[in-house]
Order: structure tokens, then C-alpha cells, then sequence
């Protein structure tokens, strides 16, 4: 049976971790690598937990405890369950729940880069793409269209902050992941080519024979408004484009990846 507390006070101490912390405090709680973050939708939430997430507090609407959150529930019975009505809800988080069910989770731990790279063929590269809309439908492109492994910078949102893993649908515990470190090797040394997605003079198509004929590549997308810095793109084996039909110039940053993981997927 699960511990379930009928919320009458939104200042217990217990539900600041679903009220009053921000994104970047439940990160760095107590410790970075001991955070938290928080999955949203009984969806999301069961391939967190199938994918080894531990969670710590649940909370959700009423009517959500013996309906779609039932199975949840039934398999961590020690976990506690802060429920009330939906107004109620909206009121303690300042948004309404996504199908009515939150859970505060600790966050995974992340392998280091260099073990992906060592066996991916295919991998994406986010560097400086701070829209979290964005970060979860690359994600979810990523997992969906035969990429590897995902490599985030940090100069780009936090892949695991609520909005981004929900987008996500919760694909961003089915890819690996990792953050790359100034530290790492670089993506040449374990063999990948480089593709910046940018629009330059020098770029080729998305559909040019060489690029399907790399072994490894590793594509590059940047920051929503700007694209790439010219040292990125400079520092790239590769320029490329999209051909696209009546002028229009470009695509959204998720869209224009998940049309290049389409093109350049491993196809033996």
C-alpha cells in the first residue's frame, strides 16, 4: 500500500522539492552529482524507473492514485505520495501536472564520454542550445532515428530539467548520454569525422555521397538563434546544409536534426 499524505499545508518542508526549488538548486542539491530532478507524466516517469532512476517523493492528483499511477505505485510502497486536488496542485508547483503525476527522482549517473565514443558510429553533439523544448525533441530524434549516443556541452540547458525530459517523452533514459569535458579526448581521436550543421559558403548537402560514406560522424548543432560559433564550425571536418525548397533559409534546431539523422543513419 503506498504512503499516501493528503497535502494541507504547502509549506511542509517535504514539498519543496516540488514548489519552491529552482531547476539549478534541485541540480545541485546537497551535492551536483547527488541532484535531483523531476519526470512528469506516468509515461516518462515508468522509463525513468525502468531505466534504473530511483525516485524519491511522488505527487499527483487524487483521482491518479488508482488510475494511471496505479501500477507506479504498487511496486514502491515506501515511497510517499503527496496528493490533492488539481487546483491545489497548480497552486504548490505554478503550472498544471502533465496527466496529473510528478515524481522527484535522483539523478542517473552519467558514463564519461570517452566510453561512449569508443563504440558509436553515430553521435550527436549539442553545444550551446539552451532551449529546453528543443533539447527533449532532439533527444527523442536522436533515440528514434538510430544515433548512438548524445554529447551535451555545458554551455547548453540541462538535459534533465523538468520541461526537456517531458519533450523528450522520456527517450533521454533510453540514448546514452554524457556531458563533454574540456578534459576529454577529442571527438577526432576516437576516430569521428566532424559535421557542423550550419549555413556557410562552404557548406556541402546533407545528401552529399561522402558523408554517408564516413565511418563515424559526430553532428554538431548549436544555440537556437545564433547556430554555431565560427570557431566550432572552423574547427569542423564538415559544413552542411539542408537543401530545402522556396527560400526558406533554415529549420528549428530539433527539426533540422532529426532530418540529419534520417539522412546519415547507419544503413547495414
Amino acid at each position: 500500500m503506498a504512503d499516501i499524505i493528503e497535502i494541507t499545508d504547502r509549506k511542509l518542508p517535504e514539498l519543496e522539492l516540488f514548489a519552491d526549488l529552482t531547476e539549478v538548486q534541485l541540480r545541485n542539491r546537497l551535492e551536483p552529482e547527488k541532484g535531483i530532478f523531476i519526470a512528469e507524466s506516468p509515461k516518462v516517469i515508468t522509463l525513468a524507473l525502468r531505466y534504473g532512476c530511483v525516485p524519491i517523493a511522488f505527487l499527483m492528483e487524487h483521482k491518479r492514485i488508482d488510475g494511471q499511477a496505479r501500477e507506479i505505485l504498487s511496486h514502491y510502497p515506501t515511497v510517499p505520495v503527496y496528493t490533492g486536488e488539481r487546483e491545489i496542485l497548480a497552486n504548490l508547483t505554478g503550472y498544471r501536472l502533465t496527466r496529473g503525476v510528478l515524481c522527484a527522482m535522483h539523478r542517473p549517473t552519467l558514463p564519461a564520454a570517452a566510453a561512449l565514443c569508443r563504440t558509436a558510429r553515430r553521435v550527436a553533439v549539442l553545444d550551446g542550445m539552451t532551449d529546453a523544448t528543443n533539447v527533449g525533441a532532439l533527444f527523442r530524434s536522436a533515440a528514434a532515428l538510430g544515433v548512438d549516443a548524445v554529447l551535451v556541452r555545458h554551455s547548453c540547458c540541462d538535459p534533465l530539467c523538468r520541461r526537456a525530459v517531458r519533450v523528450s517523452m522520456g527517450t533521454i533514459f533510453q540514448i546514452p548520454w554524457a556531458y563533454l569535458e574540456p578534459a576529454d579526448a577529442s571527438l577526432e581521436h576516437f576516430g569521428f569525422k566532424t559535421v557542423a550543421m550550419a549555413l556557410q559558403d562552404r557548406s556541402i548537402r546533407l545528401d552529399d555521397p561522402v558523408l554517408a560514406a564516413e565511418e563515424r560522424l559526430a553532428l554538431v548543432f548549436g544555440s537556437e538563434g545564433y547556430g554555431l560559433e565560427q570557431s566550432v564550425i572552423d574547427a569542423c571536418d564538415y559544413v552542411v546544409r539542408i537543401p530545402m525548397a522556396h527560400a526558406v533559409d533554415s529549420l528549428n534546431v530539433a527539426a533540422a536534426s532529426a532530418v540529419a539523422f534520417w539522412e546519415l543513419r547507419i544503413r547495414s
